[in-house]
Protein backbone atom coordinates (compact mmCIF):
# COMPACT_ATOMS: atom_id res chain seq x y z
CA UNK A 1 0.00 0.00 0.00
CA UNK A 2 1.24 3.36 -1.12
CA UNK A 3 1.07 6.12 1.86
CA UNK A 4 -0.75 9.33 1.01
CA UNK A 5 1.06 11.19 3.78
CA UNK A 6 4.34 12.16 4.38
CA UNK A 7 6.20 11.89 8.07
CA UNK A 8 7.27 15.76 7.39
CA UNK A 9 3.68 16.64 7.08
CA UNK A 10 2.45 15.28 9.85
CA UNK A 11 5.44 16.90 11.81
CA UNK A 12 4.18 20.27 10.83
CA UNK A 13 1.10 19.45 11.93
CA UNK A 14 2.35 18.70 15.24
CA UNK A 15 4.35 21.62 14.99
CA UNK A 16 1.12 23.76 14.85
CA UNK A 17 -0.74 22.27 17.44
CA UNK A 18 2.22 22.82 19.80
CA UNK A 19 2.56 26.08 19.15
CA UNK A 20 -0.87 27.51 18.66
CA UNK A 21 -0.64 29.24 15.22
CA UNK A 22 0.75 28.48 11.78
CA UNK A 23 3.18 31.76 12.09
CA UNK A 24 5.07 29.97 15.02
CA UNK A 25 4.66 26.82 13.95
CA UNK A 26 6.90 27.96 10.48
CA UNK A 27 9.68 29.77 13.15
CA UNK A 28 9.71 27.02 15.11
CA UNK A 29 10.64 24.77 12.01
CA UNK A 30 12.88 27.47 10.07
CA UNK A 31 10.29 27.48 6.97
CA UNK A 32 7.94 29.93 5.94
CA UNK A 33 4.20 30.66 6.20
CA UNK A 34 3.32 30.00 3.20
CA UNK A 35 5.12 26.42 3.07
CA UNK A 36 3.06 25.43 5.86
CA UNK A 37 -0.16 26.35 4.59
CA UNK A 38 0.70 24.55 1.95
CA UNK A 39 1.22 21.33 3.60
CA UNK A 40 -1.15 21.46 5.99
CA UNK A 41 -4.05 21.96 3.04
CA UNK A 42 -2.12 18.63 0.83
CA UNK A 43 -2.92 16.86 4.05
CA UNK A 44 -6.35 17.59 4.66
CA UNK A 45 -7.08 16.84 0.93
CA UNK A 46 -4.98 13.54 0.92
CA UNK A 47 -6.74 12.60 3.86
CA UNK A 48 -10.15 14.01 2.84
CA UNK A 49 -10.15 15.56 6.56
CA UNK A 50 -10.79 18.96 8.14
CA UNK A 51 -7.63 19.05 10.42
CA UNK A 52 -7.06 23.11 11.14
CA UNK A 53 -9.52 25.69 11.77
CA UNK A 54 -8.66 29.43 12.66
CA UNK A 55 -10.09 30.97 15.60
CA UNK A 56 -9.48 34.58 16.70
CA UNK A 57 -5.58 34.71 16.32
CA UNK A 58 -5.20 31.57 17.26
CA UNK A 59 -5.06 28.43 14.87
CA UNK A 60 -6.12 25.04 16.37
CA UNK A 61 -6.63 21.20 15.52
CA UNK A 62 -10.33 20.62 15.11
CA UNK A 63 -11.66 17.19 16.49
CA UNK A 64 -10.37 14.90 13.64
CA UNK A 65 -6.99 16.43 13.56
CA UNK A 66 -6.51 16.28 16.80
CA UNK A 67 -7.88 12.43 16.70
CA UNK A 68 -5.11 11.73 14.25
CA UNK A 69 -2.13 13.67 15.67
CA UNK A 70 -2.60 11.45 18.68
CA UNK A 71 -1.86 8.50 16.54
CA UNK A 72 0.54 10.42 14.38
CA UNK A 73 2.82 11.50 17.73
CA UNK A 74 4.13 8.08 18.38
CA UNK A 75 5.51 7.33 14.98
CA UNK A 76 7.38 10.93 14.70
CA UNK A 77 8.83 9.94 17.78
CA UNK A 78 10.24 6.53 16.38
CA UNK A 79 11.49 8.24 13.46
CA UNK A 80 12.87 10.77 15.97
CA UNK A 81 14.50 8.03 17.86
CA UNK A 82 15.75 5.67 14.59
CA UNK A 83 17.70 9.26 13.84
CA UNK A 84 19.24 9.53 17.56
CA UNK A 85 20.34 5.46 16.57
CA UNK A 86 21.31 6.12 13.43
CA UNK A 87 23.69 8.75 15.09
CA UNK A 88 25.10 6.70 18.04
CA UNK A 89 25.81 3.60 16.02
CA UNK A 90 27.91 5.95 13.29
CA UNK A 91 29.92 7.53 16.33
CA UNK A 92 30.95 3.22 17.39
CA UNK A 93 28.60 3.67 20.66
CA UNK A 94 28.63 0.15 22.25
CA UNK A 95 25.57 -2.22 21.57
CA UNK A 96 26.21 -4.17 24.77
CA UNK A 97 28.35 -3.08 28.03
CA UNK A 98 29.14 -5.63 30.92
CA UNK A 99 28.88 -4.05 34.33
CA UNK A 100 30.38 -6.39 37.10
CA UNK A 101 29.26 -5.42 40.72
CA UNK A 102 31.03 -6.75 44.08
CA UNK A 103 27.89 -8.73 45.80
CA UNK A 104 28.56 -6.39 48.63
CA UNK A 105 27.29 -3.62 46.86
CA UNK A 106 24.39 -2.04 47.41
CA UNK A 107 21.72 -2.59 44.22
CA UNK A 108 19.87 0.55 44.94
CA UNK A 109 23.21 2.46 44.02
CA UNK A 110 23.01 1.09 40.43
CA UNK A 111 19.33 0.70 39.34
CA UNK A 112 18.13 4.59 39.38
CA UNK A 113 21.33 5.11 37.15
CA UNK A 114 20.46 2.88 34.53
CA UNK A 115 16.94 4.29 33.97
CA UNK A 116 18.56 7.59 33.53
CA UNK A 117 21.61 5.84 31.12
CA UNK A 118 19.05 3.96 29.18
CA UNK A 119 16.77 7.29 28.19
CA UNK A 120 19.67 8.49 26.45
CA UNK A 121 20.87 5.43 25.25
CA UNK A 122 18.63 3.14 22.92
CA UNK A 123 20.92 1.30 21.24
CA UNK A 124 23.16 -0.08 23.66
CA UNK A 125 21.61 -2.91 26.93
CA UNK A 126 23.09 -4.01 29.61
CA UNK A 127 24.73 -7.51 31.19
CA UNK A 128 24.86 -7.18 34.87
CA UNK A 129 27.04 -9.28 36.49
CA UNK A 130 27.21 -10.22 39.94
CA UNK A 131 30.83 -10.86 41.45
CA UNK A 132 32.26 -12.34 44.61
CA UNK A 133 35.95 -12.15 46.14
CA UNK A 134 38.78 -13.47 43.85
CA UNK A 135 35.55 -13.67 40.69
CA UNK A 136 35.48 -9.43 41.55
CA UNK A 137 39.41 -9.46 40.86
CA UNK A 138 38.39 -11.66 37.81
CA UNK A 139 36.53 -9.64 36.05
CA UNK A 140 38.79 -6.56 36.36
CA UNK A 141 41.92 -8.73 35.46
CA UNK A 142 40.46 -10.55 32.36
CA UNK A 143 38.92 -7.19 31.21
CA UNK A 144 35.30 -9.33 31.19
CA UNK A 145 34.01 -6.33 32.61
CA UNK A 146 33.71 -2.91 30.73
CA UNK A 147 32.88 -1.57 34.03
CA UNK A 148 33.27 -3.00 37.71
CA UNK A 149 32.26 -2.28 41.01
CA UNK A 150 35.02 -3.76 43.34
CA UNK A 151 35.94 -4.02 46.97
CA UNK A 152 39.68 -3.30 47.53
CA UNK A 153 41.11 -1.54 44.23
CA UNK A 154 43.38 -3.32 42.14
CA UNK A 155 47.01 -2.93 40.94
CA UNK A 156 47.21 -1.04 38.00
CA UNK A 157 43.72 -0.15 37.59
CA UNK A 158 43.08 3.25 39.31
CA UNK A 159 39.58 3.25 41.42
CA UNK A 160 37.20 5.94 42.49
CA UNK A 161 35.39 5.26 45.97
CA UNK A 162 31.87 3.90 45.32
CA UNK A 163 30.05 3.59 48.58
CA UNK A 164 30.70 1.63 52.08
CA UNK A 165 28.51 -1.27 52.84
CA UNK A 166 28.25 -1.67 56.55
CA UNK A 167 28.26 -5.71 57.54
CA UNK A 168 26.29 -7.18 60.80
CA UNK A 169 26.31 -10.49 62.18
CA UNK A 170 22.55 -11.61 62.59
CA UNK A 171 21.01 -15.05 63.75
CA UNK A 172 17.30 -16.18 63.76
CA UNK A 173 15.30 -14.80 66.39
CA UNK A 174 14.15 -18.28 67.28
CA UNK A 175 17.47 -19.49 67.15
CA UNK A 176 19.00 -20.10 71.53
CA UNK A 177 22.31 -17.95 70.51
CA UNK A 178 19.57 -14.66 69.88
CA UNK A 179 18.49 -14.19 73.63
CA UNK A 180 22.18 -13.71 74.89
CA UNK A 181 22.49 -9.86 75.82
CA UNK A 182 26.46 -9.95 74.94
CA UNK A 183 28.99 -12.61 73.07
CA UNK A 184 32.24 -13.15 72.58
CA UNK A 185 33.81 -15.20 69.32
CA UNK A 186 34.35 -18.60 71.56
CA UNK A 187 30.43 -18.65 71.59
CA UNK A 188 30.25 -18.79 68.10
CA UNK A 189 32.81 -21.83 67.37
CA UNK A 190 29.94 -24.64 68.02
CA UNK A 191 27.52 -22.64 65.88
CA UNK A 192 27.43 -23.24 62.37
CA UNK A 193 28.18 -20.30 60.85
CA UNK A 194 27.16 -19.72 56.99
CA UNK A 195 29.55 -18.02 54.50
CA UNK A 196 29.97 -17.37 50.69
CA UNK A 197 31.88 -19.50 48.05
CA UNK A 198 34.57 -18.07 46.34
CA UNK A 199 32.79 -18.39 42.69
CA UNK A 200 34.81 -17.48 39.52
CA UNK A 201 33.44 -14.85 37.05
CA UNK A 202 32.64 -17.70 34.57
CA UNK A 203 32.20 -21.52 35.62
CA UNK A 204 34.78 -21.86 32.47
CA UNK A 205 37.38 -20.06 31.96
CA UNK A 206 40.06 -19.59 29.39
CA UNK A 207 43.49 -20.44 29.62
CA UNK A 208 44.95 -16.99 30.24
CA UNK A 209 42.64 -16.84 33.31
CA UNK A 210 44.07 -20.25 34.46
CA UNK A 211 47.45 -18.60 34.05
CA UNK A 212 46.44 -15.69 35.98
CA UNK A 213 43.61 -17.64 38.38
CA UNK A 214 44.99 -16.20 41.81
CA UNK A 215 43.78 -18.53 45.18
CA UNK A 216 40.52 -18.52 46.83
CA UNK A 217 40.27 -15.34 48.88
CA UNK A 218 38.95 -15.80 52.40
CA UNK A 219 37.66 -12.76 54.35
CA UNK A 220 36.15 -12.42 58.26
CA UNK A 221 36.53 -14.91 60.99
CA UNK A 222 36.48 -18.33 59.88
CA UNK A 223 36.81 -20.34 63.19
CA UNK A 224 33.61 -22.13 63.50
CA UNK A 225 33.79 -25.83 64.01
CA UNK A 226 31.07 -26.07 61.26
CA UNK A 227 30.21 -24.31 58.04
CA UNK A 228 27.58 -24.01 55.48
CA UNK A 229 28.59 -22.49 52.25
CA UNK A 230 26.31 -21.27 49.94
CA UNK A 231 26.43 -19.01 46.56
CA UNK A 232 25.21 -15.53 47.51
CA UNK A 233 23.86 -13.19 50.49
CA UNK A 234 20.43 -14.19 49.14
CA UNK A 235 20.60 -17.68 50.27
CA UNK A 236 22.44 -16.82 53.22
CA UNK A 237 19.88 -14.94 54.73
CA UNK A 238 17.22 -17.42 53.73
CA UNK A 239 19.44 -20.21 55.72
CA UNK A 240 20.05 -17.59 58.62
CA UNK A 241 16.14 -17.07 59.55
CA UNK A 242 15.59 -20.72 58.93
CA UNK A 243 17.70 -21.30 62.45
CA UNK A 244 20.90 -23.08 60.53
CA UNK A 245 22.76 -20.93 62.09
CA UNK A 246 24.64 -17.08 61.49
CA UNK A 247 26.08 -14.68 59.14
CA UNK A 248 27.59 -11.27 58.42
CA UNK A 249 25.44 -10.09 56.22
CA UNK A 250 25.16 -6.59 54.70
CA UNK A 251 22.98 -3.90 56.43
CA UNK A 252 21.05 -3.14 53.00
CA UNK A 253 20.36 -6.55 52.31
CA UNK A 254 18.97 -6.70 56.34
CA UNK A 255 16.98 -3.58 56.36
CA UNK A 256 14.64 -5.08 52.78
CA UNK A 257 14.22 -8.25 54.24
CA UNK A 258 13.35 -6.96 57.80
CA UNK A 259 10.51 -8.96 59.28
CA UNK A 260 11.41 -9.46 63.09
CA UNK A 261 12.99 -12.84 62.32
CA UNK A 262 16.49 -11.82 62.43
CA UNK A 263 18.00 -10.47 65.72
CA UNK A 264 21.96 -8.68 65.30
CA UNK A 265 24.49 -10.44 67.97
CA UNK A 266 26.11 -8.25 70.23
CA UNK A 267 29.86 -9.26 70.14
CA UNK A 268 32.54 -7.91 71.89
CA UNK A 269 34.35 -5.48 69.24
CA UNK A 270 32.84 -6.02 66.29
CA UNK A 271 29.43 -5.63 66.72
CA UNK A 272 29.94 -4.11 62.73
CA UNK A 273 32.43 -3.67 60.49
CA UNK A 274 32.27 -1.46 56.84
CA UNK A 275 33.65 -2.97 53.74
CA UNK A 276 34.51 0.18 50.66
CA UNK A 277 33.54 -0.43 47.23
CA UNK A 278 35.16 1.27 44.48
CA UNK A 279 34.63 1.80 40.54
CA UNK A 280 37.16 1.20 37.78
CA UNK A 281 37.43 1.05 33.99
CA UNK A 282 39.16 -2.95 33.22
CA UNK A 283 39.45 -1.69 29.82
CA UNK A 284 41.21 2.05 30.39
CA UNK A 285 41.57 3.71 27.45
CA UNK A 286 39.72 1.28 25.38
CA UNK A 287 35.94 2.23 26.81
CA UNK A 288 33.71 2.53 24.52
CA UNK A 289 31.55 6.07 24.70
CA UNK A 290 28.55 4.59 26.17
CA UNK A 291 30.36 2.23 28.89
CA UNK A 292 32.31 5.68 29.76
CA UNK A 293 29.02 7.54 30.12
CA UNK A 294 27.46 5.16 32.65
CA UNK A 295 30.61 5.42 34.44
CA UNK A 296 30.32 8.79 34.97
CA UNK A 297 26.87 8.71 35.85
CA UNK A 298 27.82 6.20 38.55
CA UNK A 299 30.51 8.10 39.76
CA UNK A 300 27.96 11.54 39.46
CA UNK A 301 25.40 9.27 41.87
CA UNK A 302 28.48 8.15 44.33
CA UNK A 303 29.69 11.64 44.93
CA UNK A 304 26.33 12.96 45.64
CA UNK A 305 25.37 10.04 48.24
CA UNK A 306 28.64 9.91 50.15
Amino acid sequence: MRLKSTLEQWVTLQAVERCGSIQSAAESLNKSHTTLIYAIKKLEDQLGLSLVEVKGKKTHLTQEGKAILRRADAMIEQAQQLEIISQQLQAGTETEITLSIDHLCDPNWIYPVLARFYQDNPTTSIQLVETTLSGTQEAVLSQKADIAIINIPITDYPADIFGNTKMLAVIASHHPLAQKEKLSFSDLKTITQIVIRDAAFEANVTAFEQENKQEDINVGWLKAEQRLTLDNFEQALSAVKAGVGFCRLPEHLIQANQDNKLIQLKLDNSASYQIPTHITLPKGEKTGPAARQLYELLLASASERL
